[in-house]
């Protein structure tokens, strides 16, 4: 499934994109879900990393595209951004907010499936595994690889990352079953530990960048056969 975000403020070119989206996915065999968007700040407000590609006009009359695609890459650093303008100069600009290319007005198919094929090749690619964490006054979108271990402290979830720490709300018990499919493994009541980012093991704590993160008595031998498997399939 590829989430595509049509951003633009014209009836007639969202109509023309949902079309040529259609067609593309025939000839391409893709599953694509679409979002139409009338203007820059509809796909701004609550915007929480949901898309894979965002297709958006420059020129709209709220919020233009420009200043969109800066807000969005606040929170949102992956998602493939193609701007639709019927000015080329905007395509330099472009470069600014990380924009993979642009489609100039009016839209022709050809043209316009060869920069989707290009965006897509680029998306998986560089495909990652992500979660949407909510912080206080917005959301985080962090990816799953760069996450060592989280702490739970009362109803607030600390994600110690490659980033830095990040306070959010939620449970333990939910962001377990969350990335329950990932390599994470709940070494006592207050870590779950990402297994990628464990050294080794020092008396009854797991090493983790340096940092000693307490095991239980009654997970540490699931604890070790747990890291013995990771480490195995590393390996291999």
């Amino acid at each position: 499934m590829i989430r595509i975000a049509i951003v633009e403020d014209e009836t007639s070119y969202q109509e023309q994109l949902v079309e040529f989206l259609r067609k593309f996915e025939q000839d391409r065999g893709e599953n694509i879900e679409i979002e139409i968007f009338s203007d820059g700040d509809e796909i701004v407000e609550n915007y929480k990393a949901q898309f894979d590609i965002i297709l958006m006009d420059v020129q709209m009359q709220f919020m233009d595209g420009m200043s969109a695609a800066e807000e969005i890459r606040k929170v949102d650093s992956e998602v493939v951004i193609i701007f639709i303008t019927n000015m080329a100069q905007y395509a330099i600009k472009g470069y600014e907010v990380d924009a993979l290319d642009y489609v100039l007005k009016p839209i022709s198919y050809f043209p316009f499936s060869q920069r989707l094929n290009r965006a897509i090749d680029r998306m998986k690619k560089r495909e990652s595994h992500f979660i949407t964490i909510l912080l206080k006054g917005g959301v985080k979108r962090l990816k799953i690889s760069d996450i060592y271990y989280v702490e739970s402290q009362g109803h607030k979830l600390i994600f110690c990352t490659k980033e830095g720490e990040y306070i959010a709300s939620g449970t333990m018990k939910e962001l377990e079953k969350e990335l329950s499919s990932f390599h994470f493994f709940r070494g006592n009541k207050g870590y779950l530990i990402n297994l990628e980012h464990v050294d080794g093991m020092n008396d009854s704590c797991a090493v983790v960048r340096g940092e000693n993160l307490i095991i239980s008595r009654t997970k540490r031998r699931a604890f070790m056969e747990s890291l013995s498997n990771y480490w195995g399939e590393v390996i291999k």
